[in-house]
């Protein structure tokens, strides 16, 4: 199961409680205050963290803070609203990590650079590859894992960026610790793995504000290379579709739809194939629950952002499907997989429409709890 995260509960009970009440003035009211407020003016730059807070089996209680920093370029509201965020957490099994992802839009679109960095010491669960993996008693695989990957897209013409890609992954200090009940083949890539890809990705993307799209599509196509002769350990390659689209069903709600796809030949290690489930797409299961060499998922949203008698709470619903196989020609039906949820919404930053999400999915295999800024898709 997913971690169970609850950021700033402290913040949204304050909200919820009324925060114009009389109390006594500290720093706790003041940096909650702030936290809720968005007192910036249109083009100025905005930056909130905030206290998380979670527990999962594997990892015990974790403690984390999440930031936002979002801004426009030359601080002109006619430039798309670019985000960096971050993430770091340590657990009582002394596990930690430091996550960074990043959608930078230069003056008038002239640069788009889109990307994620991690680093974690953190345990992941193996249910085995393919479309079929038991869903009980997964092996282990605890190890530090370090993620580089960036896109420097360059605009071609209006709201189309092209450019290179690179994609760093280490896995190093790995432990595979079996259940008690079975053992798994130990899997390519399990005794650690380092592996550099270089390609380009084609980018379609008309959105104002990538983290809570009223209107507008997104589309990429990316090729990514893994060699030896880059200083790859294996050799394999992929190709990844991302298709998003959103559209405004009435001034405050909005229905939005995604379409994702990998496909991956050669030597590919465990950690690098097709992973379902996550914090964005098939939301319920955990990362990685089903993997392969190829997967295609699809997932629609309805948003209510706010609710029409709220100014800050509002709501989602959603669902998915996604199927994993070894090969293009091996998909079937009898393997699709489903997930759906709903969610809460809290408008963090009025001024510029970004709320903080808080999700739930369900699966056959039980719920996962998400919390981060922004929208899934």
């Amino acid at each position: 199961m997913d971690k169970v995260k609850v950021a700033a509960l402290l913040i949204i009970l304050y909200v919820a409680a009324g925060h114009r009440a009389e109390a006594q003035e500290g720093w706790f009211k003041r940096f909650v205050q702030k936290t809720v407020s968005d007192t910036t003016a249109p083009g100025e730059s905005s930056f909130r963290i905030y206290p998380t807070l979670g527990y999962s089996p594997e990892t015990s209680f974790e403690f984390g803070l999440s930031s936002l920093l979002i801004f426009q370029a030359k601080k002109d509201t006619l430039n798309r609203l670019s985000e960096v965020q971050a993430f770091t957490f340590v657990t009582l099994e002394a596990q930690y990590g430091i996550w960074l992802d990043n959608a930078i839009y230069g003056d008038k679109d002239n640069w788009f650079f889109l990307g994620r960095t991690r680093f974690q010491r953190f345990p992941l669960l193996y249910y085995g590859i393919g479309p079929e993996t038991v869903g009980k008693d997964p092996a282990l695989i605890d190890a530090n894992y370090i993620l580089f990957k960036q896109r420097v897209l360059r605009k071609i013409k209006p709201n189309f960026f092209a450019g290179p890609e690179i994609d760093y992954q280490q896995l190093y200090n790995t432990d595979f610790e079996q259940p008690d009940n079975h053992t798994y083949d130990k899997p390519l890539g399990s005794d650690g793995t380092r592996n550099i890809g270089l390609g380009g990705a084609l980018v379609y993307d008309n959105r104002h504000n990538v983290l809570n799209v009223r209107k507008g599509f997104f589309g990429e196509i990316s090729f990514l290379k893994y060699s030896p002769a880059l200083g790859s350990n294996f050799n394999f390659q992929g190709v990844n579709l991302d298709v998003r689209s959103s559209h405004p069903v009435s001034a405050r709600n909005v229905l939005a739809w995604q379409v994702l796809g990998n496909f991956y030949s050669g030597n590919v290690p465990f950690n690098q194939l097709a992973l379902m489930g996550g914090e964005m797409i098939m939301r319920g299961y955990y990362y990685g629950r089903y993997r392969d060499k190829n997967m295609i998922a699809g997932q629609v949203e309805h948003r209510w952002l706010p609710f029409g008698f709220s100014k800050r709470f509002g709501a989602v619903a959603f669902a998915g499907t996604a199927v994993v196989a070894p090969k293009l020609n091996a998909f079937t039906f009898k393997h699709v997989r489903a997930s759906g949820g709903v969610g809460l919404r809290y408008l963090l930053f009025p001024k510029k429409d970004i709320f903080l999400r808080l999700d739930v999915g369900f699966t056959k295999d039980g719920p996962g709890f998400y919390l981060f800024t922004g929208e899934a898709f």
